[in-house]
C-alpha cells in the first residue's frame, strides 16, 4: 500500500489487480487430458465393442495371491451381425483385447425387421432363460444391461425382453445370442418351405 503526495488516500499497487486477473485467466491452461466419454467406441473395422462383464479371480501361491481377469465382450456392426467372446489375462486391458478378438472370430448374422425383431422368441442356455418380443417403433429397448449390450450390438432398437432364469451374465448373453440366431423373416420361412410363389403373389 502506498500514499500519494496529494493526500492520504491509499492506492493499491497497479500490478495487484492485474496479477489477480492473470491468475484467474491462466489458471488451468495446461495440457488437457482427453475426455474418456468422448472417445469413439467404434474401431476402424466399423464394429462396436461393448464390455458386458469383468470377473476377477485369485489364486493363492507361495508368495501371496495372484490375480487374473476375465472379460465378456459383445461386438457387432449394428446391421445384423453380432458376436460374443470371452478373454482372460493378468490385466483387465489384456482380457478385454482377447475377448474382442474372440468375438470378432465368431460373428453371426441375424434376421431383423426394420428396427425390431420379426417375431417372439424364447431361448435358454444353462440356467438362463430369455424371452424376446418385438415392439413398435419408438418403444426403445426394455431389457437388462446384459441383453441390451447384445441386442444393441446387433442393431435392434425397439424390443421387449424378460430374463426368466439364472442371472449369470455369461449364460444370459449366450441365451440372448441363441435367441437372435433363431429369428426368421417371413421371406426366409417361405423359402425354406419351398413356397416362394406365395411370396411373389403377395408382392
Amino acid at each position: 500500500m502506498t500514499i500519494t503526495s496529494t493526500g492520504t488516500t491509499p492506492v493499491a499497487p497497479a500490478t495487484s489487480e492485474r496479477s489477480g486477473r492473470g491468475d484467474r485467466e491462466f489458471r488451468g491452461r495446461g495440457p488437457r487430458r482427453p475426455n474418456r466419454d468422448s472417445r469413439d467406441d467404434e474401431p476402424k473395422d466399423g464394429l462396436v465393442e461393448k464390455v458386458i462383464f469383468i470377473n476377477r479371480s485369485s489364486k493363492v501361491v507361495k508368495g501371496g495371491r495372484r490375480f487374473s481377469f476375465s472379460a465378456l465382450v459383445a461386438i457387432g456392426d449394428k446391421q445384423g451381425r453380432v458376436g460374443l467372446g470371452l478373454g482372460k489375462g493378468t490385466e483387465v486391458s489384456e482380457a478385454i483385447k482377447k475377448g474382442g478378438e474372440n468375438a470378432r472370430a465368431h460373428l453371426s448374422t441375424i434376421s431383423l425387421s426394420a428396427s425390431t425383431i420379426p417375431h417372439e422368441v424364447y431361448s435358454h442356455y444353462g440356467g438362463a432363460k430369455v424371452l424376446l418380443r418385438p415392439a413398435s417403433p419408438g418403444t426403445g429397448l426394455i431389457c437388462g444391461k446384459v441383453i441390451r449390450a447384445v441386442v444393441e450390438s446387433a442393431g435392434v432398437k425397439d424390443m421387449l425382453s424378460k430374463s426368466l432364469g439364472s442371472k449369470n451374465a455369461a449364460n444370459v448373453a449366450k441365451a440372448t445370442q441363441a435367441a437372435l440366431l433363431m429369428l426368421r423373416t417371413r421371406e426366409q420361412i417361405l423359402k425354406i418351405r419351398g413356397l416362394e410363389h406365395r411370396l411373389v403373389k403377395s408382392i
